[in-house]
């Protein structure tokens, strides 16, 4: 195994001890609320950072997929009596077909184009998720969602779905991990380094772009899938267009392109206006002014800039 992977796996059995430590000293039902939400927008985020950071696309879109993973999960074993594990699987699959058919020809655009083609995806699942209110319960959302299970124990507290939520993250970031050291992680590697050099080289841009875009629309769909069965309601105000843009700024901030970016992302902006809620009068400027100077002082993410700080001569390492 290579250095990276050996500091990688290390980080990642180091996270895993902090993860199984932490319930010990955090018991407050809130908190560990907080962590879940937190774990959710990760695996959100993993998925993200796979387009943005390594194929270098911007999707707006993303919250669209979230939301579907949640409805599909949601209606089905709602109305339908569907095991909850099956429909989380199938929502995955169904996310994964319409996340192909969208990404053939939408990533072919570049720029603005490809965002406002993401951004309008984004919009049409929101206008359906509030028009079909027959089965998606309106703007009032849809309720009634049973928990999911394992092996018989039904998972109902906070502290059982932070143990199911955070094993499902530490499991994307290895698959993520494999992902980018695969053939077509290398090949996204050098699209995004040179589109014309990777050509070239016969890297098969097109299919890897739509590789990739269908793999985080799948972490999307999980994360959804799990909201769902956390909660038991769903609504669609939740996956609107402000949600995208909330798991683009978490990407950024934590930095593109590094797999341990989304956790720091992820854990700097979700529970950052429930800590400003104390000066609710001026929370959405306080939190605008904080996203603004991150992203003017720290461009490359908080992972980047730490990585920076570590191989700069001179530099402390972390």
């Amino acid at each position: 195994m290579s250095r990276s992977g050996k500091r990688f796996y290390a980080g990642l059995g180091g996270l895993a001890l902090l993860l199984a430590l932490l319930p010990l000293a955090v018991t407050n039902p809130y908190y560990l609320n907080v962590l879940n939400v937190v774990a959710l927008n990760v695996l959100v985020v993993i998925g993200l950072n796979l387009l943005i950071g390594y194929a270098g696309h911007i999707s707006l879109g993303h919250a669209a997929f979230f939301g579907l993973g949640a409805y599909i999960s949601g209606i089905l074993t709602g109305s339908y009596g569907w095991e909850p594990w099956l429909t989380l699987v199938f929502a995955a699959a169904v996310v994964a077909v319409v996340a192909t058919i969208i990404g053939v020809p939408t990533l072919r655009l570049k720029g603005n184009y490809l965002v406002m083609a993401t951004l309008g995806f984004n919009l049409i699942v929101s206008v359906l998720m509030v028009q079909l209110d027959d089965i998606t319960g309106g703007p009032s959302g849809y309720s009634g969602i049973p928990s999911l299970s394992f092996f018989g124990h039904a998972i109902v507290t906070d502290q059982s779905f932070y143990w199911l939520v955070w094993g499902a993250v530490l499991v994307g970031l290895g698959l993520a991990r494999n992902l980018v050291h695969s053939r077509v992680g290398r090949g996204l590697k050098a699209l995004h380094e040179s589109p014309l050099a990777a050509a070239a080289s016969g890297v098969p841009i097109e299919a890897y772009k739509v590789k990739v875009f269908v793999v985080s629309a799948v972490y999307a769909s999980v994360a959804g899938s799990l909201y769902a069965h956390y909660y038991g309601i769903i609504t669609p105000k939740t996956f609107d267009i402000f949600k995208s843009v909330e798991l683009v700024t978490m990407c950024i901030i934590g930095g593109m392109g590094s797999l341990w970016g989304g956790l720091f992302g992820a854990g700097l902006i979700t529970p950052l206006p429930q800590l400003l809620a104390v000066v609710e009068e001026y929370k959405d400027i306080i939190f605008g002014g904080i996203l603004l100077v991150l992203l003017i002082f720290l461009p490359q993410g908080v992972v980047g800039w730490l990585e920076g700080k570590r191989v700069r001569p001179g530099g402390r390492a972390f």
